[in-house]
């Protein structure tokens, strides 16, 4: 029987024209694989093509993995057993973090095959690091509710949360509803609690800011709509 396949968890750009933020061995290792676990076929079309314009797009298989179609982990374990070793791309930034690809990597661990983690852009890491709030303890709860009552209770309990063990909050929206995520944050939250949004990371119009509750209401009308954006939390 042959050594299974490895994993290899390919980060993407964050920003369309940020290439530059992604070390020459992603490239390398692209070159050498011929299957993918994508989120957007399409965008990781375009990716594959940017990173090295020789690469054959038609010639390899890329397989769905997203919030409409879950990854064919049989299939997954098959290919895995068989030798053959698949690379994990998602939408943006580094894959199985907040997206399906963790469902690939835990196949791979039940047949232990080697799973390998490669370098590349996190928002929510670059957040972190940018926003001057505690990098010790923290903790990213992805999306808040929708609905405002729903979305009201979880920001203050955040926000309790954060002030009881000191832990910074972080979470993300879908970017059309930012700057409603950002003014029920104003309402929700006390004036000396710390914010930063930090939008457009790596790109061109990249925006990192923290500051009181109390500074942001007294900020003209800053527009986040439709820019990818995290949201972080510290309760003072």
């Amino acid at each position: 029987m042959p050594q299974p396949g490895k994993v290899y968890l390919i980060p993407t750009v964050l920003s369309a024209d940020a290439l530059f933020s992604l070390p020459p061995y992603i490239t390398d290792t692209v070159r050498q694989l011929r299957i993918f676990y994508v989120e957007n076929e399409r965008t990781a079309r375009r990716f594959l093509k940017a990173l090295d314009k020789s690469i054959d797009i038609d010639s390899l298989q890329l397989l769905p993995m997203n919030e409409h179609q879950a990854p064919d982990l049989s299939l997954a374990r098959k290919l895995l057993l068989e030798g053959q070793s698949i690379g994990v791309i998602s939408e943006a930034g580094c894959p199985a973090i907040a997206d399906p690809g963790q469902l690939v990597v835990q196949t791979a661990h039940r047949i232990s095959a080697t799973v390998i983690p490669l370098v590349g852009p996190n928002s929510m890491l670059l957040a972190l690091m940018a926003s001057g709030m505690n990098g010790q303890n923290f903790q990213f709860v992805g999306y808040l509710p929708v609905k405002p009552p729903e979305r009201a209770k979880a920001i203050k309990e955040l926000e309790a949360v954060s002030a009881r063990k000191a832990q910074t909050q972080l979470f993300i929206e879908a970017p059309y509803r930012n700057n409603q995520l950002l003014k029920d944050i104003l309402s929700h939250c006390k004036d000396q609690t710390l914010l930063c949004v930090a939008a457009d990371l790596t790109g061109p119009a990249e925006y990192i800011r923290t500051q009181t509750v109390a500074a942001w209401k007294k900020q003209t009308d800053p527009d986040f709509h439709k820019r990818p954006a995290i949201f972080l939390l510290y309760a003072q």
